[in-house]
Order: C-alpha cells, then sequence, then structure tokens
C-alpha cells in the first residue's frame, strides 16, 4: 500500500504555532498529587482495541510513549497529536531524512495533560504511522488522588492485541484476519511467513494481557 507522508515543506525545522493551541495554564497546587484516567482506543477496528490508563500530569511527548507501549506499537514511524486546530509532535522526528518536514507541527513537549484538562478538552486523535494512518482517540474519563505507594503511570484494563507493525492500518489489519484464518487463501502461507509463525492458532487478535503489558510500560516509560 502506497505511503502517505506529511505534506513537504521546505522549511526542516518545525516551529510552534499559536493558531488553535491550548492556553497555559498555571497547575494547581494540588495537581502533584492528581492522577488522570485515560481511555485511548483505536478507530475503525471492531471489536475495538482499547486500553485504560492512569497517569501523572505529563507532557504530550511523555504520552505518545505510554501509548506506544500500552498499545503494543514498535514507536518505528512518525506520529502526531491533533488539539484543536493545531498538530503536535516530536521535533526530533522531522530532522534527518524527514525533510519533508511540516513547520505547523508544533512541540509536544511543550503542552501537559493539565493544561488540556484546564481547557476543558475532553478528547483528541493521535495518529501513528502516516502511511498505515492508525488514528486513535485519547479521552480524559475522570482524575483521581493518587494512592500512596502505587508507581504511576499503569495501566488497569484493556481488551484485544495490537495489529501487527506495517499490515496496512485497519482495511491491512481485517485482511490480514481473514487470511489467517483461511488455510485455503492463496496468501495463507506468506503471512504466517511474514508474522514469522509456525501456526495459525498463534495469531491471536483477542489476546490481552494486563501483567505484560505494564512491564512493557515499566521498562519503556
Amino acid at each position: 500500500m502506497p505511503t502517505q507522508r506529511p505534506k513537504k515543506n521546505q522549511s526542516a525545522v518545525p516551529k510552534a504555532v499559536t493558531k488553535g493551541r491550548p492556553k497555559t495554564k498555571p497547575t494547581s497546587p494540588s495537581a502533584k498529587g492528581t492522577v488522570y484516567q485515560l481511555k485511548i482506543t483505536l478507530k475503525d477496528i471492531r471489536p475495538p482495541i482499547w486500553r485504560r490508563v492512569l497517569a501523572r500530569d505529563c507532557t504530550l511527548a511523555k504520552l505518545h510513549h505510554i501509548i506506544q507501549a500500552v498499545m503494543g506499537w514498535e514507536d518505528y514511524h512518525l506520529h502526531e497529536f491533533e488539539i484543536g486546530e493545531q498538530r503536535y509532535g516530536d521535533p526530533v522526528q522531522w530532522h534527518g531524512d524527514f525533510t519533508f518536514a511540516d513547520p505547523d507541527v508544533a512541540n509536544e513537549g511543550k503542552v501537559k495533560l493539565s493544561q488540556l484538562v484546564g481547557q476543558g478538552i475532553k478528547k483528541f486523535p493521535y495518529q501513528y504511522d502516516m502511511g498505515d494512518s492508525w488514528w486513535h482517540i485519547i479521552a480524559f474519563e475522570k482524575t483521581l488522588p493518587a494512592e500512596a505507594g502505587v508507581k504511576y503511570p499503569r495501566c488497569v484494563a484493556g481488551e484485544r492485541a495490537c495489529p501487527p507493525e506495517d499490515c496496512g492500518g485497519p482495511w491491512g489489519y481485517a485482511s490480514l484476519k481473514e487470511t489467517i484464518a483461511d488455510p485455503s487463501d492463496e496468501e495463507h502461507e506468506r503471512m504466517l511467513e511474514w508474522l514469522g509463525l509456525e501456526d495459525p492458532s498463534d495469531f491471536d487478535p483477542a489476546a490481552f494481557d494486563l501483567a505484560s503489558v505494564n512491564a512493557r510500560l515499566k521498562g519503556r516509560v
């Protein structure tokens, strides 16, 4: 499938823009003891793939790493958050070979969850891999007081396995599942080999292991 890339622009260094950006608000005195309950849902997948996460106040940059860890992605590709009319990403990912950098992508390290909540934002999209276009919806469910002795962030619930990287987005993933489930499909063996599997039963889209997700989260964030 053809890879989509952000629009080409002569400037290789992104600059922050103010249009549509959340206004900076001072964090309340109690924010250090506040935990945000977030639900991360992968769009256009049925049954849904989702994770529920508890996190202290953090930047969008850290939230990106949390999303990658709990969903099961490998962080191989570009990503963006969209909040209002503004897009946010990692300035580093737009350098080097990525000469198509878009100057309208602001620095995700400059915005915190507390700022978004302070602006009344309830949910916002996050895109991973502009080729496959894995869109996620990040929803603020509620705020909670931090528990003594509990380490954050942590995943508290979820359903279903992360799709394989580079499988063609939601529609490619649907096709992949059908191919793996049908031994008579002419692509069946090739797809098993691509996944590195010998037995179709080893491919379980419904699998979800909370302990493994939190071990991954601990190791990456």
